[in-house]
């Protein structure tokens, strides 16, 4: 089934696609979101398709558009094809197609964002939920998140403080975690692509919220509280 223009535009609009993203779709059919991310949005895009004769149409839809330079289309098998270099990946493909690609999907660089039309991913939870505006149509925004999950050790930049905390990771939710021989215990917290914020107790008198990003094997988190800016750098133990 194709996706419907006013959902096309809603999930591409969710996923704040620009000129500079490489859109994948997966079981592009027709080749309707390519398009429409070239057209409208002036992403470079690819449609992977399994069935021949709908790559070849799409392959004429885009002629008619003159977009022949920006889209491109390839018959092959989703489960066997290399996506990783997408920075958006749109699907339609079902819930039993989305948790067999969600381990895939999962390994992709942080801060790719996926968005899928009507199925969702059981239970990772979407960053974003995506309401069309004809009927009762839906779609559901992923942005695949870091992995931090371990021990870390953090030290103050410029200053004497350290301590060592353990993350546990749930897709992009931060958990509750033990101590772990630290003064602090993870409360909760937050990850977006490589945007990470999370609330720790033991760091001072009250709960403290660090927020910062992951760099290469590093955190660079943050905290400020009374007008001090406090910062920290994490290690993997």
């Amino acid at each position: 089934m194709a996706t419907i223009d006013s959902v096309v535009d809603a999930m591409l609009r969710a996923a704040r696609v620009t000129d500079k993203d490489r859109v994948i779709d997966l079981g592009s059919g027709d080749g309707k979101i390519p398009i429409a991310a070239a057209k409208r949005f002036g992403a470079h895009a690819l449609g992977i398709e399994y069935n021949q004769q709908l790559v070849e149409l799409a392959r004429c839809y885009a002629r008619v558009e003159g977009l022949t330079g920006k889209v491109q289309f390839e018959q092959g098998d989703i489960f066997s094809t290399d996506f990783s270099h997408a920075t958006v990946l749109t699907l339609y493909l079902g819930p039993t197609v989305n948790l067999k690609l969600r381990p895939k999907l999962l390994s992709m660089r942080p801060g790719t964002r996926i968005v899928s039309n009507t199925f969702d991913m059981a239970d990772w939870q979407p960053d974003e939920l995506i309401e069309a505006d004809v009927g009762n149509t839906r779609a559901f925004l992923w942005i695949v998140p870091a992995r931090v999950a371990g021990d870390w050790k953090f030290t103050e930049v410029g200053g004497s403080d350290s301590f060592t905390v353990r993350l546990q990771q749930r897709f992009q939710q931060l958990e509750s975690s033990p101590a772990a021989q630290s003064r602090l215990a993870v409360q909760g917290g937050r990850l977006v692509g490589n945007r990470m914020e999370m609330v720790v107790q033991g760091l001072e008198s009250d709960p403290t919220t660090l927020t910062g990003e992951v760099s290469g094997d590093r955190l660079l988190l943050a905290t400020t509280k009374a007008r001090t800016l406090r910062r920290y750098v994490g290690a993997p133990m």
